[in-house]
């Protein structure tokens, strides 16, 4: 035998202990025992894998794991889908189950990445994308009522970066009213401190790759949805064609990131809530926008639907851009970076950086104004997030 043609077969699985921690499955296919398996695989009929696109032992294990957070303790099941980044996992669900024709109606206010795909790239497929202030039922309602190509109603609470809140009961009522969707981004809150499903959802995105990772070292996404046949058909479907998945790896990573979860999340509320004091006390500071503050006007909405008031704030510098751009030049110890959620503070301005593609008109009028700065509160000593800010501030 010519030693280039020689090939060693993979030897049987003969492991006979469980492993305590979640494998990898670092394979791009799945072998079939017989061609008996592969076609029930194929036609649905019995359960397994295929290809990693389409599913993955590591991927799957942590979708649900995600999904039976966000319905902990409700009388319901839910349905994950991992994949690539939050991105696109907005993505993945609007293309599920929308098409040319159908609209969204939204909050002016979202994370500027999440307007840029709804208008941009949406939009040049005729998906059509109408902002309204959500906080408004009336508005909300006469949307619906004079334009029934409204399909779906997509929103933030808190919404990124002003931490404005919505009131999720009466948007979903209102959604299903009119027979639409109503998907909401629940990155910030976690299923730890908000669950949507409770107040009528039909869908829930994350960006994973922030607080139920953790720890800065994963890019991923997730959908979760109630109704398995259209996250089957139409969510799942689309992340299979389009290639939106999740890789095994970076769902690992957020699968040992979610072991800290509650750990995390009480300690980045307990600082967040002493720094949002801090800085509402500061003569160089004239607004501060953190819903546990009872000065926030959507405090007793929050307290309603969430069981703590999370990680992130915001507040605005009394000198304007100036001041802001300060602010981010002479900070030491927290971080200068565009993403949120890690166990470190992270701190972000907003008009130069994570909305600078938004219209400045645009960004005023919802409360993103040249001085706001962003911060995502880690669980270090807070003593040592606010002498930072205190010597930024100059």
């Amino acid at each position: 035998m010519h030693f280039d043609s020689f090939t060693v077969k993979e030897s049987p699985d003969n492991r006979t202990t469980r492993p305590h921690i979640l494998p990898i499955y670092a394979t791009s296919s799945f072998a079939f025992e017989s061609i008996d398996q592969g076609i029930g695989i194929f036609q649905n009929i019995e359960s397994g894998h295929v290809y990693s696109r389409y599913a993955n032992p590591t991927v799957d294990t942590v979708a649900q794991k995600i999904a039976d957070l966000e319905t902990h303790g409700l009388d319901m099941t839910a349905h994950a889908v991992m994949t690539s980044s939050g991105m696109s996992a907005i993505s993945t669900l609007l293309m599920g189950v929308l098409k040319t024709g159908d609209k969204v109606l939204s909050q002016a206010n979202l994370y500027g990445g999440t307007t840029d795909l709804l208008k941009n790239i949406f939009g040049q497929f005729g998906v059509e994308t109408v902002f309204v202030n959500l906080r408004n039922l009336e508005d909300v309602d006469s949307a619906f009522r004079n334009d029934p190509s409204i399909k779906m109603l997509y929103c933030e609470t808190p919404a990124n970066p002003t931490l404005a809140c919505v009131d999720i009961q009466a948007l979903s009522d209102v959604a299903h009213k009119y027979g639409a969707w109503c998907a909401i981004d629940n990155t910030f809150p976690t299923p730890y401190l908000q669950q949507p499903f409770a107040f009528g959802v039909d869908f829930i995105i994350h960006s994973t790759t922030k607080f139920l990772n953790g720890h800065g070292n994963s890019t991923a996404g997730v959908v979760i949805g109630k109704d398995k046949e259209v996250m089957r058909k139409k969510v799942w479907n689309a992340m299979k064609l389009v290639g939106t998945n999740c890789s095994p790896f970076e769902a690992w990573l957020t699968y040992n990131g979610l072991k800290t979860l509650t750990l995390r999340m009480d300690r980045h509320c307990a600082n967040a809530l002493a720094l949002a004091h801090f800085l509402e006390n500061h003569p160089a500071v004239e607004r501060v926008n953190y819903p546990g503050l009872t000065s926030h006007p959507d405090h007793v909405l929050a307290r309603r639907q969430m069981r703590g008031f999370g990680g992130m704030l915001s507040f605005e510098l009394k000198g304007g851009l100036e001041a802001g751009i300060s602010c981010m030049n002479r900070i030491r110890f927290c971080t200068l970076a565009p993403t949120l959620g890690d166990t470190d503070t992270l701190i972000l301005h907003p008009a130069s950086m994570s909305h600078l593609s938004i219209p400045k008109e645009v960004r005023l009028a919802n409360g993103i104004t040249d001085g706001l700065v962003r911060v995502s509160v880690g669980i270090e000593n807070v003593e040592d997030i606010v002498e930072d800010l205190e010597q930024a501030f100059g």
